[in-house]
């Protein structure tokens, strides 16, 4: 469970959105407060969220539909995440491609490399650098296949999961 106790509605939005109520953004303190929550438990923890709101505004239409508010911003930010992941894992591929064909071609070039000069060290020199040139080229695509997609995913999953969460809006005790 996920407490937060609030004196006005807007004190849970980001007070520069010029959007609507429904799709205003969440202010940045309460968002990473409500992730960083999330993120202290295993993934299978069901977690919902009880908003305390002062009884004159837990009635009220915003009041009513504040859980609405909160899963939109929620469901945009995992719309975010997905795009973010398809244009890191798409760019992950074509670096693979890159870094695949650099290494290829450094490999190849090495074996042209005459065997009677594999005896002198300027040769060697060359060798080895279009080795470590061609290695060195996949370290990007590697970078990011291997590292760089993970953390989106997990931010996703994290705002899908915020996106369809049990809200419950209820009238703080005076």
């Amino acid at each position: 469970m996920i407490e937060i106790k609030l004196s006005s509605i807007m004190q849970l939005f980001n007070s520069f959105d010029p959007a609507p109520f429904h799709e205003k953004e969440i202010d940045s303190d309460a968002e990473d407060y409500i992730i960083h929550t999330i993120k202290d438990f295993p993934a299978k923890t069901q977690f919902r969220i009880i908003i305390h709101l002062p009884p004159d505004l837990a009635t009220t239409e915003k009041g009513r539909t504040l859980d609405q508010a909160v899963h939109n911003h929620f469901g945009y930010r995992m719309l975010v995440a997905e795009r973010d992941f398809r244009q890191k894992f798409k760019f992950g591929r074509i670096s693979l491609l890159i870094g695949l064909s650099f290494l290829a071609i450094a490999l190849l070039a090495r074996q042209i490399i005459p065997p009677h000069l594999s005896d002198q060290l300027l040769a060697q020199l060359f060798a080895d650098a279009l080795l470590i040139f061609g290695w060195a080229a996949m370290w990007e695509p590697i970078t990011i296949l291997l590292y760089e997609l993970w953390p989106i995913v997990q931010m996703r999953n994290i705002y899908k999961k915020l996106s369809v969460m049990e809200i419950e809006i209820v009238p703080s005790p005076q």
